[in-house]
């Protein structure tokens, strides 16, 4: 038989870290929303433009291609800390977690999407 152990921990933050926490959580759901807004946008746009291909204004719509590229939005993060002077309070590498979390429930979506389409 085997048994699995688990230990659980309390923490007490004092006011200052309590801060930093509430900082950190506020600044990543931040970041997420402002990469899924911006993916949405672009979304709103491919379709506006496949409704124009298929009425004959346009040609072709080679407007989509991969949804997230999880380089590419951590590598925007230090221009998005320059706009957002809230987000150098915070450690870096919530922020890149945040991006990293948007990017696999993005892909798990539309894997999940693609497997039901193919049915």
């Amino acid at each position: 038989m085997i048994f699995h152990k688990a230990y659980k921990f309390r923490i007490y933050p004092n006011k200052k870290q309590m801060e930093l926490i509430n900082k950190t959580i506020g600044c990543s759901r931040f970041v997420f929303n402002f990469f899924l807004a911006k993916q949405k946008e672009k979304d709103a746009f491919w379709y506006i433009c496949e409704e124009m291909v298929q009425n004959g204004q346009l040609p072709t719509n080679n407007l989509k291609g991969k949804y997230f590229n999880k380089k590419e939005i951590i590598k925007t993060l230090p221009e998005l800390k320059k706009q957002y002077e809230f987000l150098k309070e915070v450690d870096s590498i919530a922020l890149q977690k945040s991006v990293e979390n948007l990017v696999d429930s993005y892909d798990r979506y539309y894997k999940k999407q693609n497997k039901t389409i193919s049915i």
